[in-house]
């Protein structure tokens, strides 16, 4: 199965990671956020709809994600567009839009505040 983690991490854990890559140790696909706050201001409950209704998927037309998720295209279109800005969506060279994972992970941890 393709998963993707999406979650919360600082810049010395991505490097963490990174360099774990480097040595050949197999890390995940990882959509990483710096705050909890840039989570939620990128991946908004319309665009957990788009994630959830395209997850596992194949790819599909902007219209025929309107469709499915009962929406206009206009606003579907503002949704897309932002994932696709974000690096959460790619374009196929058809031009159809796709998530190409079978799941989604989300793994984040708050703590007390400061």
């Amino acid at each position: 199965m393709n998963t993707v983690t999406v979650g919360v991490s600082s810049l010395d854990e991505a490097k963490q990671r990174l360099a774990g890559a480097f040595r050949g140790e197999k890390q995940g696909t990882f959509l990483t956020f710096a705050s909890v706050e840039l989570l939620w201001q990128t991946i908004t409950p319309r665009r957990w709809d788009v994630i959830r209704s395209m997850t596992g998927q194949e790819a599909m037309t902007l219209r025929g994600l309107a469709r499915k998720l009962e929406r206009d295209v206009k606003t579907t279109h503002g949704d897309v567009h932002a994932l696709l800005d974000a690096g959460i969506l790619e374009k196929t060279a058809d031009g159809r839009i796709v998530f190409p994972y079978d799941a989604v992970h989300v793994d984040f941890t708050i703590t007390k505040a400061a």
